[in-house]
């Protein structure tokens, strides 16, 4: 769909919220969505971890049928080690709001910080509770995250990245501890780096 198609009057502002997942987890992506919501906005919609897992997939359906524009943006775990995490969270923004079909005249972050770029945007602290745009970035970014740790579930079974998402859990830092570290690990990590030095902790 193109701007023109918007049928938005001369004062309005075509709004983008973006919003990331995966900031804390040892291992996978961070990735992050970006949204242009229809008006009105489909209801129920707010910080994707209020949701369960069902409610998240059915709005992330209806979000990605009905939104004027949405796009995915992500950083690697070789990008989070090489950046850094913030700045690798950033990036993933960046390029999802980059993938719009529709160009944004102005884009909701959630957070406090404003990835570098020529949007006019404003940062707003627990934005995907109060901006339903960014609620729907989250909801977009979590679905598709979940959907990549299930995969490198299937890839690595014994890691149950299917249930702590590469969050560092007590069952995650335990099968560490005993199987090392994978190529899915982000090794400028804490607990990761720790069992790369001294791998005989393991």
């Amino acid at each position: 769909m193109q701007a023109d198609d918007l049928c938005l009057g001369e004062s309005s502002q075509i709004v983008a919220g973006v919003d990331e997942v995966g900031r804390g987890p040892l291992a996978g992506d961070v990735v992050a969505a970006a949204v242009i919501l229809s008006d009105p906005a489909p209801a129920g919609i707010t910080d994707s971890k209020a949701l369960t897992a069902q409610r998240r997939g059915c709005l992330a359906d209806v979000i990605r049928n009905e939104s004027v524009s949405w796009a995915l943006g992500r950083a690697s775990v070789a990008e989070i080690d090489e950046l850094n995490i913030l700045e690798a969270s950033l990036l993933a923004m960046q390029r999802a709001v980059e993938g719009l079909s529709v160009t944004p005249t102005l884009v909701l972050v959630d957070g406090n910080r404003l990835p570098r770029w020529s949007f006019e945007s404003r940062a707003i602290v627990k934005g995907d509770l109060s901006e339903p745009t960014i609620g729907a970035a989250s909801i977009l970014a979590k679905v598709q995250r979940d959907a990549e740790m299930q995969a490198l579930h299937d890839q690595y079974p014994e890691y149950g990245f299917n249930q702590h998402k590469g969050y560092p859990t007590k069952a995650h830092l335990a099968v560490l501890e005993r199987l090392g570290v994978t190529p899915i690990h982000r090794r400028s990590f804490a607990p990761v780096k720790r069992l790369l030095a001294h791998p005989e902790v393991g």
